[in-house]
């Protein structure tokens, strides 16, 4: 366990910087593992799977890392603008947004683009997979909230906000999600998609980490982190992080606690121990590096986390009709994304009516 633990931030200075921590101790120790400037502007996102860490960039590029091979693994070139937002999905896949309007979705076998989707009008500024791999969120600067079926790559619901949203985020048991607005995070619930309660940070929030399903890490324009209970609506704890505003979270289990990782302006990257009890008490800090650089993202890598794919449907329905068939028989969880979006590429849907697959 000691030598199983990464971090990687991005910076505006194009460079992306690896460490690889020690948690053995009382103490935990990052030793610097790497720096690559591999990126021409300032690194806008950051992702890590099993054996990938990606990062994109204002350059218009995605650099790959392979963390088991300590080498680099090349770049994806497919967006023509900002890479906004990187998420992996399992080992299997990653899922890229720009400025260009585009979500791509790559396979991590042969790093091709199974499917490009040209998901909003404006720039698309954050995505999340819905746990159990079906379904996708996004949004974009275009005032939309959408909801994407992955599984034929189209559009399943699509919601307008009215306002540009910033952010958007599944809960872990994908029962509901979150959209976040300037200071204000919106939780929407997965059957209905409407709000169902909303939560003001004191600043513009830069970062939002679920901590369970129901807390919520917030970390906005200032030093702070605030940690949120969305069933109560209410904060539970608070504490002062860096120096100056936090632009990243991120965060883990370990066997007996949560481990809260934030990275700042200041340079800092600081590992917290977070005890989930009944009443959340601030978290103590277990260790920090100084990278010297001004950070703009952050992405953990754990080899041995195998990112708990849900077996069941952890979304019994959503508004789209087709995903509510969709979801209720999930069973080929890990394989049908892969499987079904390659099919489509093959053979387009357009026997709507006489298929003989009705019954």
């Amino acid at each position: 366990m000691a030598a199983g633990l990464g971090l990687i931030a991005g910076s505006y200075e194009q460079i992306a910087f690896g460490y690889r921590v020690k948690t053995d101790e009382k103490e935990w120790t990052a030793k610097a593992e790497f720096t690559h400037h591999a990126h021409t502007a300032s690194i806008s996102a950051a992702a890590a799977s099993e054996r990938f860490v990606v990062t994109g960039s204002k350059d218009e590029t995605i650099q790959l890392y392979d963390m088991k091979k300590r080498v680099e693994h090349g770049a994806l070139l497919h967006h023509d603008g900002t890479i906004t937002c990187l998420e992996f999905y399992g080992t299997s896949h990653l899922l890229s947004g720009g400025e260009d309007g585009l979500i791509c979705v790559w396979s991590t076998k042969k790093w091709e683009c199974l499917k490009s989707i040209k998901a909003h009008q404006g720039h698309v500024t954050s995505l999340s997979v819905h746990p159990s791999g079906k379904l996708a969120l996004s949004v974009g600067t275009d005032k939309t909230l959408r909801t994407w079926n992955l599984i034929n790559g189209r559009s399943a619901f699509i919601k307008n906000i009215k306002q540009n949203a910033h952010i958007v985020r599944w809960s872990p048991d994908g029962d509901k999600y979150v959209a976040v607005v300037n200071d204000k995070v919106n939780v929407y619930d997965l059957e209905t998609a409407s709000v169902i309660g909303t939560v003001t940070n004191t600043k513009r929030i830069s970062s939002v980490k679920f901590i369970n399903n129901s807390v919520l890490a917030i970390a906005g324009d200032d030093e702070f982190v605030r940690l949120c209970d969305l069933s109560k609506e209410e904060w539970v704890c608070e504490f002062k992080a860096h120096e100056t505003r936090v632009k990243a979270i991120d965060s883990f289990m370990m066997e007996d606690f949560c481990a809260l990782v934030t990275a700042s302006n200041d340079g800092f990257i600081k590992m917290w121990k977070l005890h989930l009890q009944e009443e959340l008490e601030s978290p103590t800090l277990l260790g920090e590096v100084n990278t010297t650089a001004r950070l703009t993202c952050l992405a953990v890598w754990r080899p041995s986390s195998v990112q708990q794919t849900a077996e069941e449907p952890a979304a019994e329905a959503t508004t789209s009709k087709e995903l509510i068939q969709e979801l209720s028989k999930t069973k080929r969880v890990r394989i049908a994304a892969e499987v079904v979006i390659l099919e489509d590429e093959s053979k387009p849907k357009k026997k709507k009516k006489g298929g003989g697959k009705g019954k």
